[in-house]
């Protein structure tokens, strides 16, 4: 038997306490070996948003993941020039690791876009997909043909763009992000105006 493994991507823009919980609720109930966090360079269904430096976002995740052994980066994203398309990213893993269980984790919102992606059927095959829904939050419907498994997780209200505007209004992040992370943000002058 292959190994579990668990794929989180997103914007991390920063990584938040709320991606860190989601990850511990996935380790913990898919029985994983490792979860891997995939910074993307830019989300197609978001292009027109702005985000903050790619080598920025990498590093703050690195300092989300130096906590626990079973949490990995993965930069390929990132090193890939143009939108970053999730088929790729299981197409490319899918390679690697050809023996392994991959676990593609999505939040409920991502899920309710999942037709829209790029090939949502191959992605469906390449890895078993998994929608982390919080407290109470509705289960979104699955997409014909497309099946998907349900992962209840706790529900924590913080969200990257608030961590940002409490940033700019020069509030505490503390208990929103990582000691590391609220560090990196700090130390780099992240978030400080709207036009990063």
């Amino acid at each position: 038997m292959g190994e579990r493994l668990g794929i989180l991507g997103g914007t991390f823009d920063p990584p938040h306490i709320g991606h860190l919980l989601l990850a511990y609720g996935a380790i913990e109930q898919l029985a994983l070996d490792r979860l891997i966090l995939v910074p993307a360079r830019r989300q197609p269904l978001k292009a027109e948003v702005a985000i903050t430096d790619p080598a920025h976002r990498l590093a703050m995740v690195r300092c989300l993941a130096e906590m626990d052994p079973r949490l990995h980066v993965d930069a390929l994203e990132l090193d890939r020039p143009g939108l970053s398309f999730t088929v790729d990213t299981l197409r490319a893993y899918r390679a690697q690791w050809p023996e392994a269980a991959l676990h593609l984790l999505l939040g409920a919102d991502a899920a309710r876009t999942f037709a829209q992606w790029r090939a949502p059927a191959e992605v469906a095959g390449l890895a078993r997909v998994v929608i982390c829904t919080r407290g109470e939050e509705a289960m979104p419907a699955a997409p014909a043909g497309i099946a998907w498994d349900r992962l209840a997780t706790r529900r924590v209200d913080v969200s990257a763009t608030e961590v940002r505007a409490r940033v700019r209004a020069g509030l505490s992040i503390r208990g929103f992000v990582t000691e590391a992370v609220a560090a990196y943000i700090a130390a780099h002058g992240l978030y400080r105006t709207t036009t990063e």
